[in-house]
């Protein structure tokens, strides 16, 4: 496991991002941002890899764009 400043800083800033999606989600009761705010609060602690953190966090930013009105 990557104990670095950098691995630490980006799982904390995706966290907090996933939160507050889900608390919006939750909120406007759209589903789309809850359940990505929700993967978002939980997959930065079984992904080791920098690289496949934020291409994971990339990947989860499009269906957010695209259904953006949703």
């Amino acid at each position: 496991m990557d104990l670095s400043f950098s691995a630490l800083f980006s799982s904390l800033l995706i966290g907090t991002i996933g939160m507050g999606l889900f608390i919006f989600g939750k909120r406007t009761g759209k589903m789309v941002p809850l359940g990505i705010g929700l993967l978002m609060c939980v997959y930065p602690y079984f992904i080791p890899n920098m690289l496949i953190l934020w291409c994971v966090t990339v990947a989860l930013f499009v269906p957010l764009w695209v259904l953006r009105n949703a």
